[in-house]
């Protein structure tokens, strides 16, 4: 039994899909982009966190309860 195939009545348009973005679609990965590349000519800005000192004892009190 053979199907039929259906056209379609009128033809696809013609015209391309208008995408426009918006402005900080662009701005804001070209600002990290700018900022990341800022830390790299000046590591000296660029600091390492400290941990706390509670954070510290915390961290050391526990290792001790699990050694023992």
């Amino acid at each position: 039994m053979s199907a039929r195939t259906h056209t379609r009545p009128h033809p696809a348009p013609r015209g391309g899909v208008d995408i426009r973005l918006p402005w900080w679609a662009l701005a804001l990965p070209a600002l990290a982009f700018v900022a990341l590349l800022t830390l790299l000519l000046n590591p000296a800005d660029a600091h390492a966190a400290t941990p706390e000192p509670g954070l510290t004892h915390l961290i050391e009190r526990a290792q001790q309860l699990m050694a023992r």
